[in-house]
């Protein structure tokens, strides 16, 4: 446990003065699953279309509740002929909005 030397001394306790402080930190996409429903990739990476994860391929939530990558949904959607369903539930697909 480190302690800043603000002068004041706690007995039992050595205090030191931190000179360096490296902050790390991790995000993860908030869904039910941990892939996608239709390229079966993992949520923290990216669909087979795109290079790296992040903003240029976020999940897009349904009306259902199901979470797929943006590009991966429009793909399905797209193909579908008549009314678009949802690849998990069949239920009519609509965005989450």
């Amino acid at each position: 446990m480190f302690f800043l030397d603000i002068g004041v001394s706690l007995p039992g306790y050595v205090l030191c003065l931190l000179k360096e402080w490296h902050a790390v930190a991790s995000w993860t996409w908030d869904a039910q699953d941990e892939t996608c429903g239709i390229c079966r990739m993992a949520f923290d990476g990216c669909c087979p279309d795109c290079k790296l994860p992040g903003d240029d391929c976020p999940l897009i939530w349904g009306v259902c509740n199901h979470a797929f990558h943006l590009h991966c949904i429009l793909k399905w959607v797209n193909s579908q002929t008549s009314q678009a369903h949802c690849p998990m539930c069949r239920r009519e697909w609509q965005f989450k909005g």
